[in-house]
């Protein structure tokens, strides 16, 4: 099991960047290799995903979800398994902290040497650079879900 943390801070309230982060079905305009998310219930998501021309579908919970501060998951069926959580630190006004932590369990030896080569903890740095350029180029959240779980 490998244990990530990335964080990145955005030029937008709090508000907007935890807002958008409940936007699921958004996730593909900013994360490379996700190819579809389907919001099932206001607590399960079915992913699609495809790296290095391996495509998985797992479906993953919402664990824990506080309005502006954090939304907590962990998949519980298909090809991945992982859980973490994303954390909303504001740090004045118009800028917030996205806390991204996680644990991953590759799946094979492709997995295995791809999380030892560092793939990974990469692909999530790079995701929370992409987020930070979609909303601040927006400026704004596309949608919202302000439900507690």
């Amino acid at each position: 099991m490998t244990q990530i943390e990335e964080s990145v801070e955005v030029a937008v309230p709090v508000t907007t960047a935890y807002n958008q982060w409940t936007q699921f079905e958004d996730f593909p305009r900013f994360m490379e290799g996700v190819e579809h998310i389907e919001q099932r219930t206001p607590t399960l998501t079915h992913w699609v995903t495809k790296t290095d021309g391996v495509k998985r579908e797992f479906d993953a919970v919402i664990t824990e979800q506080i309005p502006d501060e954090r939304v907590a998951w962990t998949t519980v069926s298909g090809d991945v398994r992982q859980a973490g959580v994303v954390t909303f630190h504001r740090l004045d006004m118009a800028r917030t902290k996205v806390m991204l932590q996680f644990d991953h369990d590759p799946d094979g030896i492709v997995d295995t040497i791809g999380d030892k080569l560092g793939f990974v903890r990469r692909q999530a740095k790079s995701d929370l650079q992409r987020f930070k350029a979609f909303i601040e180029s927006r400026g704004f959240e596309t949608g919202e879900w302000r439900g507690e779980v």
